[in-house]
Parts: structure tokens; sequence; C-alpha cells
């Protein structure tokens, strides 16, 4: 009995340690939002930078996630999880040390590098650790509150360090975090690994398909300057997708490929994938476009606009936990779609809510049940990419759901961002004059309207794709209530 109970005790604590590292590292892919516009004054940065700050984070999070998922089944969980938590500390302090732009985007760069270390090698450590079933939903309802509210606890942490200390502050945060984690997981995580014969990583596939997700959105950022149809777009966008393209016959004929194509033959882990690349794209956008709001039209501090985030966090924490209750009850397909469909509303409403002469409470309307939804949608769509994968493939099953949700955020903020700018840009073109403060700050609304809208659309389109693609046989594993052994 008190084998068991410690063998209990060591599992969770196992799970407190990798839910830091997943918190230090998702909170920072939104705290910096709150502080770009105290980051732009100081270093004196385009609106194109602006965008870059995020997605060189996100960008090198995603393309090398695939490769991190990897090196831990092979090396050792935890071993890739001390490593990446190292990485994102002295990227950190790099961040903080920036005195310009292209030093900032480098170092976020380099971060995001770290977490794609931490981040496969924090899930796949999970689902090696708890079983298929009952533990491991709690497990994971456990890590989507801390994974969903690290988000929007960002942009709350990010106005109060900005606002009281300085923008760098949101970066040397990390730095004691990071040693204490890592100190931690040398002492309660176990370095497990896949037992497999194959030790070679593919790093052309990591290279290859990191080029061209970056060639990707670098080309939908310039779209605006260049217009979409030009020469300079499309041939950038030819140079992406062939690049994309080289990533797949590379992964076809590597004796040990970044990621096994087979792996997408599971229905569950390729729907699941597919529609979190989706949803990712309205939700990271979300956050970069509602920090901007209260700030440059309501006129908020970045404590205030930090502050004014609060309830998001506290709609994600309460939408994690009462996922776990309604899983049990009608099922993690039901859940999931629920969960999406009322973040999609949340964003209608909010849309419709943000105005030039607006008001916080009028955006909460829309903000709070957006976060509701949000928050039930994570821990169910995690339990569906998970279910089903044979503990070997742990890793790269893990390295590809949080590949979809970087690379769905940058490609989604992105596209978001040329939009919003195009309607700003035509608003103040169609006044037929010199554009006035107010006229200005009515063509961000236009702009922000408009980033919303598509947001909610976005994920609309992912519920109608998994009320097609998701039958409730293929998440049958998930819905019972008694644990079930991988590959049982």
């Amino acid at each position: 009995m008190s084998d068991a109970l410690s063998s209990s005790r060591a599992r969770w604590l196992t799970l407190v340690v990798v839910c830091f590292a997943q918190f230090m590292v998702v909170l920072d892919a939104t705290i910096v939002n709150v502080a770009l516009p105290s980051i732009q004054s100081d270093l004196d940065l385009s609106g194109e930078e602006l965008q870059w700050i995020i997605n060189s984070y996100t960008l090198m999070f995603g393309g090398f996630l695939l490769l991190g998922g990897r090196a831990a089944d092979l090396l050792g969980r935890r071993t890739l999880f001390v490593a990446g938590v190292a990485l994102f500390s002295f990227a950190s302090l790099l961040d903080a040390l920036a005195t310009d732009g292209t030093m900032l985007i480098l170092a976020r760069g380099l971060q995001g590098l770290g977490g794609a270390l931490v981040s496969p090698a924090a899930l796949s450590i999970i689902t090696t650790t708890f079983a298929e079933g009952e533990e491991r939903t709690k497990a994971l309802g456990v890590w989507g509150a801390i994974a969903g509210a690290g988000g929007a606890f960002g942009l709350l942490l990010g106005g109060i360090l900005t606002d009281l200390l300085a923008w760098e502050w949101i970066f040397l945060v990390n730095v004691p975090i990071g040693l204490g984690v890592a100190a931690a997981a040398m002492r309660f995580v176990p370095n497990t690994r896949a037992e497999t014969a194959e030790r070679r990583f593919d790093l052309t596939g990591a290279v290859t398909v990191t080029a061209g997700l970056v060639v990707l959105v670098y080309a939908i950022v310039k779209a605006e300057a260049h217009g979409w149809g030009s020469l300079h777009t499309l041939g950038l966008g030819g140079l992406a997708l062939a690049l994309l393209g080289a990533f797949v016959a590379t992964e076809l004929r590597a004796p040990a490929p970044l990621v096994r194509l087979d792996l997408f033959r599971i229905r569950t882990l390729a729907t699941a994938n597919g529609v979190f690349l989706i949803v990712a794209g309205g939700l990271f956008a979300m956050f970069f476009f509602a920090s901007l709001y209260v700030q440059q039209i309501l006129g908020y501090s970045p404590l205030q606009a930090g502050f004014a985030f609060l309830p998001v966090t506290l709609g994600i924490m309460s939408g994690a936990a009462l996922s776990q209750q309604l899983i049990k009850r009608v099922g993690v397909r039901t859940t999931v779609l629920g969960g999406m469909s009322l973040a999609a509303a949340g964003l209608v409403v909010l849309a419709a809510t943000t105005k030039i002469d607006g008001s916080y409470l009028g955006i909460l309307v829309g903000l709070f049940p957006m976060a509701v939804g949000m928050g039930s949608t994570f821990v169910p769509l995690t339990l569906v990419a998970t279910t089903g994968v044979a503990d070997e493939d742990a890793g790269l099953a893990s390295g590809v759901f949080n590949t979809a949700q970087q690379v769905g955020g940058a490609l989604g903020l992105a596209i978001l961002a040329t939009l919003a700018n195009d309607r700003t840009a035509s608003f103040l073109a169609g006044l037929g004059g010199r554009p006035t403060p107010a006229d200005q700050s009515a063509a961000l609304v236009e702009g922000f309207q408009l980033a919303f809208t598509v947001s909610a659309g976005l994920i609309a389109v992912g519920v109608v794709l998994l009320a097609v693609l998701l039958r409730r046989r293929d998440v049958a594993r998930i819905d019972m209530t008694e644990p079930v052994l991988v590959g049982a």
C-alpha cells in the first residue's frame, strides 16, 4: 500500500515539475503582447518588427518541435527537458539585454528553440507516466489548465512587470524560474526513452520545415506592401511551398524521419492536429489585437491592460476544470465541440463590441465566454491527439500537437495582422485628406473588428471539421472511466 502511495506521489510530483516548465513556455508566447507598445517606443520599432517579436518565437518553436519530440524519445525525456529549460532561460537573459530590434528578434528565436525542446519532452513525460484512461485525463486536465492559463496570465504578468519595473523584466523573470525547474527535474523526473535501435536525427527535415514556414510567414507579412498577386509575394510563396515539399520528400526517404508520415493514419491524431492548427490561428491573434485595443483605443496603461485580462485567465481555468467533468458526463467529442462553439461565439460578440467609443465591460461580454470556451477545448483536444499512441511515439505525437499550435498561431497572426492592416489602410485612404487622431483610432478599430471576426470564422471552421471527421467510436477509449493501458 505504501509503495503504491509512494508511486502515485512520485507521478504527481513529476506532473508539477513539467507543468511549471510548460507554464513558463506558454506564458512567454503572450507575456510580450502587453509590453509591445513599450518595446516599440524604447527600441524604435516598426509595426512589422513588432509582429516578428512574436513570430520569431512561435516559428522557431513550431519548426523544431518535431525534432525536439524525436530527440526526447531517443536521448531521454528528462535530458531534453532540462536542456530545453536551460536554453530557454539563457535566451530570456539575451532578450532582456537586447539593445535593438534585430537582437531581440534573434534572441526570441533562440528562446523558441528552447521551448521546442521543453514542450514535447514535457507532454511525453506525462503520457508515459500516466496510463491512458481516467488518471491520464486528470493529469492532462491539470496540464490543459496550466497551459491555457499561462497564455492568459502572460498578459497580466506582462502588464505588471512592464508598468512597475520595465519591459526587460518580462524576460528576466524566466531565469530564476528556469533554474529552479531544471533542479527539480533532475530530482523528481524519470529519464525514460523509447526502446528502439534507430538513434539518428533528421536535421534536414527540421531545417526544411522551419525554413519553409519562416518564408511563408514572411511572404504573408510582406503581402500588404507588395500586393497578394505581386511577383514578390508569389515568388516567396513558391519558395515556401518548395521547401515544405522538400520536407515531405525527405520524410518519405529518410531512414529515421523527423516525423513518420504513417503516424497520421491515426485518425484521432490527424483530426485533432488539423483542427488545432486552424483554431490556434484565431486564438493567438486574438491576444495580440485585444492587448493593442485596450491600450491604443481605451487608453489603458500596461498594468491596467494586464489586469483587464485577469477574467480571461479565470475563464480558461474554469473551462479546463469544467471540461474534465463534461468529458465524464457527455464524452470528449461533445465537450470539445461545445468548447470551440462557445469560443467562436465569444469572438463574434467581441468583434461587435470593439468600438471607437467602446468600454471594457463591453468587450468583457465577449472575452469571458471565449476564455471559458478555450479552456474547455484544450484538455479534450490534447486527449484526442494523444489517444492510441504507443509509448515509443509519445514524444513525436507531443511534438506534432505542439507544432500544430505554434505554427497555426504564427500563420494566423501573420494572416490576420495583414488583413487588419489592409483594412486600416483602406479606411484611411478613403478619407481623402489628412487623418486626425480620431480617424487614426477609428481606422485601427476597423482592423481589430475584422481580425476578431475572421478569428471567429477560423474556429467555426474547426468545429465543422471536427464534427465531420471525428466519430464517437474514435474516442471510445477516452470516454471509458477505467484506466486503459496503451496497446491493450
